[in-house]
């Protein structure tokens, strides 16, 4: 599916505009949509913020043309901004520590990207301080910092948020999706309260990361296979607003990758872990609004699929759960 009937001069032209799909799981009365995002050309939603963070620092002067971007990640980030890289005249390098996804080190080393890996064991807080070291020696170069960056929120304030408001006529009710960065619900949720300020705000986390303190609960960090969200230091988290949340709702493991199997068998939809955790989530806002147990403006829930399946087929994503735990 696209929406461009028209011969395009970039694939940049092609971030964006991403298709909102019913979830058919979904109660009659109270439909989720989910934004498919894995129909940006570089596969995942964060081809926006790859875009919108080289177009933005490009604008400001932060970097001029022929410096480099350095961020650390592992992964989908990379790949946004690599993409972007290839077609906005800057270089771009990523630290990753080892052992993170093959797939998505090979897709940023094709758009042309230098990898630094870091030890797996120093996790990203490493990965971190040696992209700024590395950009300390270097002319010309930034490190965005998706984590703590506002333009990570801005991107979804000025693309995705539009995007889902004016396909539902702003008829949106609740507003469900996983945090990382926490950038993608914090810039939806800030252009639709504002709005429609008594939309229901649900952030997506697994079981095991912390967001859900931010709202009482007394939880510990554990380990968890779910990719792409949670956290296990809230301090990292600077983009996340608990105000405009109003419920933190964690997924186990195990409903994440029994819904993600679901929405491939019986809907046709080839999403990963994190895709498959805000899919449970948002069918449980839709579940209380059908049952009258929350009150919300519209009866409508929207929700973020963020990737494909694909970019995790070697961590067996679709293989028996304790196989994919082991994995």
């Amino acid at each position: 599916m696209t929406t461009h009937r028209e011969p395009l001069e970039s694939v940049l032209e092609t971030v964006g505009e991403t298709p909102l799909v019913r979830v058919q799981a979904s109660p009659d009365d109270v439909p989720v949509y989910a934004k498919l995002e894995s129909f940006n050309p570089g596969a995942s939603i964060k081809d926006r913020l790859g875009v919108y963070l080289v177009e933005k620092h490009l604008e400001r002067g932060d970097i001029e043309p022929g410096g480099t971007v350095i961020e650390p990640t592992a992964g989908n980030t990379g790949i946004g901004i690599a993409l972007a890289a290839t077609q906005m005249d800057v270089e771009a390098e990523f630290v990753v520590p080892e052992r993170f996804s093959v797939e998505k080190q090979t897709l940023m080393r094709s758009l042309g990207a230098t990898i630094v890996n870091t030890p797996t064991e120093e996790g990203m807080k490493r990965a971190i301080e040696v992209a700024h070291e590395r950009a300390e020696r270097k002319d010309n170069a930034i490190v965005p910092q998706q984590f703590a960056s506002p333009l990570n929120a801005a991107a979804h304030e000025a693309t995705t948020g539009p995007e889902i408001w004016d396909a539902l006529d702003g008829e949106v009710g609740a507003v469900v999706a996983g945090c990382g960065t926490a950038g993608t619900l914090m810039g939806i949720a800030g252009y639709i309260s504002e709005r429609q300020p008594d939309v229901h705000v649900t952030a997506v986390e697994p079981e095991g990361s912390l967001f859900a303190r931010t709202k009482g609960a007394d939880v510990d960090h554990e380990e968890y296979n779910i990719e792409g969200i949670g956290t296990s230091d809230l301090g990292t988290n600077e983009l996340f607003d608990e105000s405009l949340v109003d419920e933190v709702r964690q997924v186990s493991d195990r409903a994440a990758q029994e819904e993600l199997k679901r929405l491939a068998r019986e809907e046709g939809q080839l999403v990963a872990s994190s895709a498959g955790a805000a899919s449970v989530a948002a069918r449980d806002v839709a579940d209380r609004i059908a049952d009258g147990d929350l009150d919300v403006p519209h009866e409508t829930v929207v929700t973020v699929f963020p990737d494909s399946s694909e970019r995790y087929l070697s961590k067996g994503i679709y293989d028996e759960y304790e196989e994919w735990v082991d994995d």
